[in-house]
């Protein structure tokens, strides 16, 4: 009897340290807003936009396919589209459609490095509502391929300087704009620019690209909107399974044929999960969104030293966004076979595309998949990829800038870390500065980020004007 007070004991103990714990998990002071009121031409912020969308700088990786006169004529307007920037600024243009853009300040300190890349991906027409070319202006929404990926960042950025310029402001230090041709397809455009870095001994204060935006609905128990700061973002590798035989007509199938063995395989990889790791990006991102959750979800992420598993668990069950942030994923996307419907495909191969969590390398991911197969029937062999980036800092200055800037354009928004799912420019310069951040300055709803790369992107004109906003808060500031 007496071991059943102790239990009962330990559980009023356990109960009791839990619910402590939510209840000291209070908000905490957030990043400081500004209320300066800031002033620009919005209607020449609003046709300069539609002016980059119209030309058609679409990129391939069979180079064959572009159009090398758009990315030029695009190159040639920016100084008809921003006179005061290209009569202030340098440009150096550099291999593999690169762009440098540098604005001296008053001072020799760290410059900051404002990023964007001007090329967009493919469409198919037939499939939007209205041309992705021809930048229609209708009910407040400007249509067109690259308006959100991101020629509304060059133009936030250029619309930005060419106001303080107007004004007569100088920054405290360099400013350079960098902007790539190339980045849809991985090119080499920023990989150039931050070999002049490197090259030319220039250190960085701060790096800011696309990533994360102010988003709502994304994170569970929070109702406030949510500005996602990317200081990491996941590798990538695109990984082949093999399986071969000796083929043969259909009629008379042997045991274990090629897409047996790999169907198989996948379903090996999708019962065993890789693990979940809680890496800074999350862990604070976690304490910061967590405080604001309601109680059932302030209980678990102020405890996560006991509900771990349990959320572990969830995410594993319903996969999502929560889940891609604490784990490597594997998407299997394409699968080829016979060449006819009647014969035993003599080999067989799938394709998955996996991102990888910052506590992962390709290495170790390969080395995962081939132990949780283990089958010498199925090879797995690595297409190409990348490792996760660097870590960048957030207790720091120029985090706070970041956040600063967007908590004071979107009044009420909670600026939090972030993992980036996907991959940027903004990877190659972890190798020259751990204060790279991946912000896209927009607010989007979840229809809207969902046409990015899809069919129909378009952007609200407030969302570009608030853009053009925080890149004018964030420049004052460097």
């Amino acid at each position: 009897m007496a071991y059943l007070y102790v239990l009962l004991g330990l559980l009023v103990l356990f109960l009791g340290v839990v619910i402590i714990r939510t209840l000291n998990f209070k908000v905490k002071e957030n990043a400081k807003a500004y209320d300066e009121e800031i002033t620009f031409d919005t209607n020449k912020a609003v046709e300069n936009l539609r002016t980059l969308v119209r030309f058609k700088t679409v990129s391939y990786r069979d180079g064959s396919l572009e159009d090398n006169a758009e990315f030029e004529g695009l190159l040639n307007t920016l100084p008809k589209l921003y006179p005061n920037v290209y009569k202030t600024c340098t440009q150096t243009l550099m291999d593999d459609r690169a762009v440098l853009i540098l604005w001296k300040g008053k001072n020799v300190g760290p410059a900051t490095v404002l990023m964007a890349h001007y090329d967009v991906v493919p469409v198919n027409e037939n499939l939007w509502d209205k041309p992705p070319f021809e930048a229609i202006l209708e009910n407040g929404v400007i249509w067109g391929r690259g308006t959100l990926d991101t020629k509304v960042t060059v133009n936030g950025i250029l619309s930005a300087a060419e106001s303080l310029i107007e004004s007569g402001f100088t920054p405290e230090n360099d400013i350079y704009f960098a902007f790539s041709g190339g980045e849809e397809i991985n090119g080499k455009g920023a990989v150039n620019i931050v070999d002049y870095f490197e090259k030319n001994n220039i250190n960085l204060a701060l790096v800011v690209d696309e990533g994360g935006a102010v988003v709502e609905n994304v994170f569970p128990g929070v109702n406030k909107p949510c500005g996602l700061i990317g200081i990491a973002e996941k590798g990538l590798m695109d990984v082949l399974y093999t399986s071969k035989s000796a083929g043969g007509h259909a009629s008379a199938p042997k045991p274990n044929s090629p897409i047996i063995n790999l169907s198989k395989t996948i379903l090996k990889v999708e019962s065993k999960p890789f693990k979940m790791h809680l890496t800074k990006p999350v862990l604070e991102m976690f304490d910061t969104l967590g405080r604001h959750s309601s109680f059932v979800y302030k209980m678990i992420f102020a405890n996560l030293w006991c509900f771990s598993p349990v959320l572990n668990m969830l995410c594993k069950k319903q996969g999502g966004e929560l889940n891609a942030l604490m784990r490597t994923t594997t998407a299997f996307t394409q699968a080829k076979g016979s060449a006819a419907s009647n014969v035993i495909p003599p080999e067989a191969t799938f394709i998955s595309n996996m991102r990888l969590n910052p506590a992962d390398t390709m290495d170790s991911a390969l080395q995962y998949l081939k132990k949780t197969v283990n089958d010498d029937r199925v090879e797995i062999t690595k297409i190409h990829g990348m490792n996760p980036s660097r870590i960048s800092e957030t207790n720091c200055e120029a985090y706070d800038k970041v956040a600063s800037s967007v908590v004071s354009t979107w009044k009420g928004s909670i600026a939090a870390p972030y993992l980036m799912m996907q991959c940027s420019d903004s990877r190659h310069y972890g190798r020259i500065s751990d204060k790279v951040y991946r912000f896209s300055a927009m607010d989007l709803t979840s229809e809207e980020r969902a046409t990015i790369h899809g069919n129909n992107e378009r952007i609200r004109v407030e969302t570009l004007l608030k853009a053009v906003e925080f890149y004018i808060r964030l420049i004052k500031q460097c």
